[in-house]
């Protein structure tokens, strides 16, 4: 078995304006990144609205197509721009996650990194926000539950920030257990521990600024390993967002590119515990380019090894 990386030449068209956090730069320093790596390389399909439907309703679908523009740079709130490529590299970030599950339940990949753009997990079920469109991993994790019949799946989110679109989408699916670390106070201000979900599948861990690789080790350890073990899903998926590295401009934990993968190490040695290996991990966050470059290397060479 191998990793899949799946990926497409579209999400670089998806602009936003000069000296904004979540630029173009960002893919094409991943990729580099992975240059050589033993990876089953695959472009990202477009997704069907069927697929996007399962989590938002056709009115946020709408909407995203009426403000997509044919020229320059449109702002849907504070954070969140779309320009004329942005709609196709949405669909192609959630095409290629659902295409994931697909390589990964047929046994053609034995876990799967999707490195697009724009990311997914601040959209929410009619709100756009956080740099966000469409929730990429909950359609792929809806996707698995209804295309592949799988009983129970699981999210971690390392991202720095909360998840609040995951949790907004899934917050009423008991199938799906999502776990979220987070620094708190930040944005987008959610991510409470009393945010439990409808069936109490939700669990949020909030961490306070400077913590460091050592203590986030101990709650992987000793909180969210047992909480997913438990859950016995199916298929695991991540939030791999790379913005809790120390040296992210965005918010103010301490992780190391190190950290980033002994996290994925023992996140997919759960998998292979419970779920026969298989991780879908989709690329969120992260914004100081060395930092994100050299973490996502490190996240994926820890998915290969887990793989082989």
């Amino acid at each position: 078995m191998t990793t899949a990386l799946i990926t497409h030449d579209a999400c670089h068209g998806h602009v936003t304006p000069d000296g904004h956090p979540e630029q173009v730069a960002r893919l094409p320093e991943v990729l580099r990144a992975l240059e050589g790596k033993d990876l089953l390389r695959e472009e990202a399909p477009m997704a069907e609205d069927a697929h996007i439907l399962r989590c938002h309703p056709q009115a946020h679908m709408d909407a995203i197509h009426a403000a997509a523009p044919e020229t320059g740079v449109v702002q849907l709130d504070a954070d969140t721009w779309m320009s004329p490529g942005s709609l196709d590299a949405a669909y192609r970030a959630a095409g290629g996650a659902v295409r994931a599950v697909e390589m990964v339940m047929a046994g053609d990949a034995g876990n799967a990194f999707v490195a697009t753009r724009p990311p997914g997990h601040h959209a929410e079920k009619t709100s756009p926000m956080g740099f966000c469109l469409f929730g990429n991993v909950a359609i792929a994790a809806k996707h698995a539950l209804e295309a592949h019949g799988l009983t129970r799946v699981a999210i971690v989110d390392f991202d720095v920030h909360h998840g609040n679109g995951t949790q907004d989408l899934l917050w009423d699916e008991g199938r799906a257990l999502f776990v979220s670390t987070h620094q708190m106070p930040l944005y987008p201000g959610t991510g409470a521990q009393g945010e439990r979900g409808a069936h109490g599948q939700i669990t949020n861990i909030p961490l306070s600024a400077g913590t460091d690789g050592g203590l986030y080790r101990k709650i992987l350890a000793n909180r969210i390993i047992p909480l997913v073990e438990a859950f016995e899903p199916e298929m695991l998926f991540l939030s791999a967002g790379f913005d809790a590295h120390k040296d992210d401009p965005l918010a103010s934990i301490e992780l190391s590119t190190e950290d980033f993968g002994w996290i994925t190490s023992e996140l997919a040695a759960l998998a292979g515990r419970v779920c026969e290996g298989r991780v879908v991990s989709c690329l969120e966050g992260g914004y100081n380019l060395p930092a994100l470059g050299a973490s996502a290397a490190a996240h994926v060479d820890a998915l290969i090894a887990a793989a082989r």
